[in-house]
């Protein structure tokens, strides 16, 4: 969301990597921010542009999540969607790059880069 809201310095990071890697949360996240139906095909003309891979919710990814959520809802506020981006990271040993990282620095065992939006 940093990126298609002009943010210089998630522009720069995220110009710096290859290949996306984003749990479909993420997309979906993307997909509602959307305004119209012509931001949502830049959208996904952008991610193909960087060749993207969209990772599914996988058992495994559920799993994970329903412990996180168990061990962290209560106590931390953690949400369904960052659960489910959370262990998505962790399940593919990938590095979480967030403008957020209040929301993910609970997890234990995540590994968060962490930018600062502007």
């Amino acid at each position: 969301m940093w990126l298609t809201r002009g943010y210089a310095t998630a522009a720069r990071r995220l110009n710096a990597i290859d290949t996306w890697h984003i749990s479909v949360v993420t997309y979906i996240e993307l997909a509602q921010g959307c305004r119209d139906k012509a931001e949502l095909a830049r959208l996904k003309k952008g991610l193909t542009a960087r060749r993207t891979e969209i990772i599914p919710v996988t058992p495994a990814i559920s799993q994970r999540a329903s412990l996180l959520i168990d061990g962290l809802a209560l106590s931390h506020g953690l949400r369904l969607a960052d659960a489910l981006i959370g262990a998505t990271a962790m399940e593919h040993q990938l590095t979480l790059l967030t403008g957020n990282a209040a929301h993910f620095a609970p997890i234990a065992g995540l590994n968060i880069e962490t930018f600062v939006p502007e």
